[in-house]
């Protein structure tokens, strides 16, 4: 059950100037940003519904921005200490590290995740929740992300991806990977899908 600190943090609100953050940096970088808007909370929620609080290990996010998907991990009952937080813009490190000081901010990219993450991870992960806009990347730097997070989750424990594309992110027909999707989540600006892929 999370503790009372957990649930202060979970009742937080986004603040406002967060649409006016992501704007911005989507303004500055829209292929790196991949949205317009953070992801709405019913798109937050599905995300993090796949993540097993009793599972145990790390919890690995891609590309938090401003942190919705954060905040609805911690609400899911995921003890922040356990959260790894990559990201690669500076300004929204500073926030994350700001708001979930237990967690473990990391700068940098998150298509080379392997290398950044193996001296700093060191026990297999419960889950790889990411917000990457993966369909603005080559299949091939697709492809390589979704190895190196296999690598790192635990066997069978899910690497979690949105998409607003009405194709998979990453191929169904993969060789030992199974792929699931959501419902088309309406309760997000565009409408969203979350797609599960888990080793076999």
């Amino acid at each position: 059950m999370p503790s009372q600190s957990f649930a202060r943090v979970a009742k937080k609100p986004l603040r406002l100037d967060d649409d006016v953050r992501f704007i911005r940096t989507w303004l500055e970088k829209p292929l790196a940003t991949g949205a317009v808007m953070p992801s709405s909370r019913a798109l937050a929620r599905t995300m993090a519904r796949y993540v097993d609080p009793a599972s145990k290990g790390p919890v690995i996010e891609l590309g938090p921005g401003t942190g919705p998907v954060t905040e609805a991990l911690v609400e899911r009952g995921i003890d922040p200490s356990r959260l790894f937080l990559v990201e690669f813009d500076p300004m929204f490190c500073r926030l994350l590290r700001s708001r979930y000081p237990a967690a473990t901010v990391v700068q940098g990219d998150a298509y080379r995740l392997r290398p950044l993450l193996e001296n700093i991870v060191r026990d297999k992960a419960a889950a790889v929740v990411s917000g990457l806009p993966l369909v603005t990347k080559p299949l091939r730097t697709r492809l390589r992300l979704i190895s190196d997070a296999l690598e790192l989750l635990a066997p069978s424990a899910p690497f979690v991806q949105f998409t607003y594309a009405m194709v998979p992110p990453i191929p169904k027909a993969l060789s030992g990977i199974e792929a699931k999707a959501s419902e088309l989540i309406w309760m997000n600006i565009p409408p969203a899908r979350v797609w599960v892929y888990r080793g076999r």
